[in-house]
This record gives C-alpha cells, structure tokens and sequence, in this order.
C-alpha cells in the first residue's frame, strides 16, 4: 500500500523500519517488499521522515512466516492472498462460504459460475455465445493441425474471441462478467464435434458432451459432467490460477488472463493429470486386475496418477461426489470397479486415497471420450473460476503480484567475460 498520513489524534503503537525489520528477521530493504508485495502497510512519520508500521501487522506477519518456513503452510507454498472466493480445510471445500460439494450437486455449473462471480445465484441461468464470437472462433480453431491438444484449442479459441471484441479492455465488472458469460461457451463451441449432425443446444453439459464423445448421453449422465463442472469451478490458488491473477494484476483483460491459465493448465501436474489417471485405468480394464499394471509403474518408478492430493489428507470430496454420481450409471460400473481396484492395490504400499483425476478417468473412459477429455473438462471449467480471481485482481492494488527474486548469483561488480 502507498503510504499514508495517520488520521489525526491516532496514538496506536508504530514501529520504525529498522524495528519492523528486527521483528520479521529480515533486512530492513525486505521490509518495503514487502510493502510492494501489498503484505504490510506503512506510514509516514508526522512531521518527520521514514515509515512506520503497525506491531500487530507486523506480528501477524512474522507469525505466517515462521509457519510457511517451518513447512506448516496448508499448500506449502510462500505466497499469500487474500480472498472472498475459496477456502480449503480438512477434506472440504467452500464457495465464497458455502459448501462447493452441496453448490455442485444442487445447482449446474453456470450456476454456480454466477455464484462464484457475484455472490447471488440465479436459478436457470444460462451461457451462449454471439454467432460472430463463435465464427471466429471456430475459424481459427479449425486451421490448427488435427493432433493439436484441446488446451491449445481453447487457447486459440480465447486469443480469436479476445481479437473481435473491440470492448475486452473495459476491466470494469459488468463488463468482465459479460466478456465470462459469452467467453466460456464459445469455448466450447469453438470445440471440434466428436460426430456430425449434432446439434448445437441445450445446457453448456451437454453442449461439451458433443465435443467429448459420440456416445449418446442419458440424463445421469449428463447431470454427472455438469456436476464435474462445478466441482472443478474454483480450487483457491492452484499454479493456473496463480498465473490468471498475476496476469490480472498487470492489468491483462479477461482474455488474456484466461489465456494465461491455460498455458499453465496444460502442464502434466495440472489438468493433464487426468489423462494419465484414463490411460491407467484403461489398462487396468484391459489387464483385468489392478496388480500386474500398478506392479509395472512402480518398476517404471512412476508415481500412480489419480491418487493423493496435497490439499487433502483424506478422500478428495471432489472424488467422492463424482464416484457417487457414477455408481448411478449402468455403463461406468466396469471402470469404477477397475478405480476401486486401483486404490486397493496401491493401499499395500501407500495411504494415499482417490482424487478428482482418477474419478474424472472413470466418467471419461465409460462414457467413449479419449484421455484428453478430462483435461478439457478440467479447462473449461476452471475458466469461470479464473475470471472470479481477475474481477478479485482488478479491485486490488495493481502489480501487486511481483515477489522480489531472492538473488543467489556471483556478488557483483564481476568482470565483463
């Protein structure tokens, strides 16, 4: 924060910097990073010169650094930002303070979109996207080769969409909550259909149902894809969604944000994760037993994909209500067995419990989709979180998002080579 004259007659108790310094057990220059970075706040000294700064944020900041260098930080990471819109603790999660599980399975993805954007929800609400968006889209989507990766297409589709909107640097908030509403179904219609003939409509699940499989999809079904939706919708700072409000802080529109965390989100450690966790399941139905194939990764020295999070010590409740929802599906029966089978096997070595990305191959595999799907699903999902994080980034501080390096390198002045 910039600082700021003290209101008048305000006797609170101040430090100096070389005493905020002392306090944190850092330099006094780390002192006004901190400033930068938008974790402390500082005043001017009446009359005088320097800042001050007050002992109990100063307190409170040596408290959360002295867990985050002691490993107790709940992601185990360095960076902190506040947040109205996702808190995670043991085994569950909440939505601007409701439970995310129950929002997902008592409401559809758009709703819960709007819920995450604004804090209202609105029964019925519904996504389309204007022709001229879609054309475009679609357009430069097509020229890209056929092997490109779905997260490469919804990249495309977002940088053309971003180019026919004269209107995407308006960061105010109607206009970035109407730039999400018309974004994310473009998305997805931008997507190549799995089969001809298909006809453009209905809810966005079922619209992303066409891009993802030729199957013909029941009602359960559908209502399973829609709920994965909105289960994915927001998981507070995963590394995509880090970059969206970085990205955000420097003042990036919308589609340039969201385009910044599909960059990330391709990653194996992120939303390609599933589709190892769908070939793996795949080979488990081929082999007929989770054993012979689990033995083979551990030979390989792989890690088994679908299992562990290092948010949750416990079941991912994402996991659990997807499982639940497809144990309602006759068809997915033989692919949840071979997950069952994948956690009881992997249980003789490991403690380690189902996550999101083995239940995402469940629905995935039984439902003809190929292994790239529940990365899609994860993409298009997680767009309506990451414009939640940008409008949260537009109303802070800009570049606030700009960590000082921690410079290692040879002491200078060195000698030209």
């Amino acid at each position: 924060m910039r600082d700021q004259d003290p209101p008048a007659g305000h006797a609170e108790r101040r430090l100096t910097t070389k005493e905020a310094a002392e306090l944190l057990g850092v330099k006094p220059e780390t002192v006004y990073a901190y400033v930068s970075r938008g974790q402390l706040s500082s005043r001017r000294v009446p009359g005088g010169r320097g800042s001050t700064f007050d002992v109990k944020e100063v307190e409170a900041l040596a408290r959360r650094n002295r867990r985050e260098s002691s490993g107790s930080s709940p992601s185990g990471g360095e960076l902190s930002v506040r947040t109205r819109i996702t808190l995670i603790e043991t085994d569950r999660y909440f939505f601007r303070g409701v439970d995310a599980t129950e929002l997902a399975t008592r409401h559809s993805y758009e709703e819960v979109a709007e819920w995450l954007w604004t804090g209202r929800l609105h029964p019925g609400t519904a996504f389309t996207a204007p022709e001229s968006s879609v054309a475009v889209a679609r357009r430069a989507v097509d020229a890209l080769p056929e092997h490109t990766s779905p997260t490469d297409r919804l990249r495309v589709a977002a940088i053309a969409a971003a180019v026919a909107d004269p209107l995407r640097f308006d960061l105010s908030e109607d206009a970035v909550l109407a730039t999400a509403r018309t974004l994310i179904p473009t998305l997805v219609a931008a997507l190549p259909p799995a089969r001809r003939g298909h006809r453009d409509e209905g809810p966005l699940a079922h619209r992303l149902w066409t891009r993802l499989s030729g199957v013909d999809p029941d009602e359960t079904s559908l209502r399973a894809l829609d709920t994965a939706l909105a289960l994915l919708v927001d998981h507070d700072l995963a590394a995509s969604t880090l970059a969206v409000r970085v990205a955000a802080s420097a003042r990036a529109h919308a589609y340039a944000a969201v385009s910044a965390g599909l960059g990330v989100l391709e990653g194996p450690l992120h939303g390609a994760a599933s589709g190892l966790a769908h070939r793996l399941l795949l080979d488990v139905l081929d082999e007929g037993n989770a054993a012979p194939v689990i033995a083979e990764e551990l030979r390989a020295g792989r890690r088994i994909p679908g299992l562990g999070h290092r948010l949750y010590s416990g079941e991912d409740p994402r996991a659990r209500v997807l499982f639940d929802l497809l144990a309602e599906i006759p068809r997915a029966a033989p692919a949840l067995a071979a997950a069952r089978d994948i956690v009881a096997t992997s249980a003789r070595h490991t403690s380690l419990h189902a996550n999101v990305d083995l239940a995402l191959a469940v629905l995935t595999a039984s439902s003809g989709m190929p292994s790239t799907a529940g990365e899609t699903i994860f993409a298009v999902a997680r767009t309506a979180g990451w414009i939640a994080h940008a409008l949260e980034e537009y109303g802070e501080r800009p570049l606030r998002m700009r960590p000082s390096g921690h410079y290692v390198g040879p002491k200078p002045p060195q000698p030209l080579p």
